[in-house]
């Protein structure tokens, strides 16, 4: 799989108005992160550090204390257990995010919508 075309990938609405798409390896984590306008991603931390990239939109980020709004190609680090929220404001967002390692409860959902292997074509009903 070293080669993605995000739009293959089903969406996960984990969310109203949040949609994620999270390809990833072993170690590491894609997030293809959509968010409509004025959605929230609530203040959370855990145990995975983080970086990001606003692809579209503006986002009012909060990591920490610190407050701010980015526009596309602002790039943002995520240390593990910081605090951290996003808010869309002026429109749809779309971000990439990396985590590492990687978020088991995003694999988790990725993988319950996501078939390991594809399914035969020439195989008739199972009984």
């Amino acid at each position: 799989m070293p080669f993605i075309d995000v739009n293959t990938i089903p969406p996960i609405e984990i969310s109203p108005g949040i949609r994620i798409r999270t390809p990833h390896l072993n170690h590491l984590m894609l997030s293809y992160l959509e968010m409509e306008e004025g959605t929230v991603v609530p203040a959370h931390n855990h145990p995975h550090e983080q970086g990001g990239v606003l692809l579209k939109g503006k986002l009012e980020l909060t990591i920490g204390d610190e407050v701010r709004v980015v526009e596309p190609g602002s790039l943002f680090l995520i240390p593990a257990n910081v605090p951290h929220k996003a808010r869309a404001v002026s429109g749809p967002v779309v971000v990439l995010d990396v985590f590492s390692p990687i978020r088991e409860d995003y694999a988790a959902l990725f993988n319950k919508y996501i078939p390991t292997e594809p399914a035969s074509k020439t195989q008739g009903p199972q009984s």
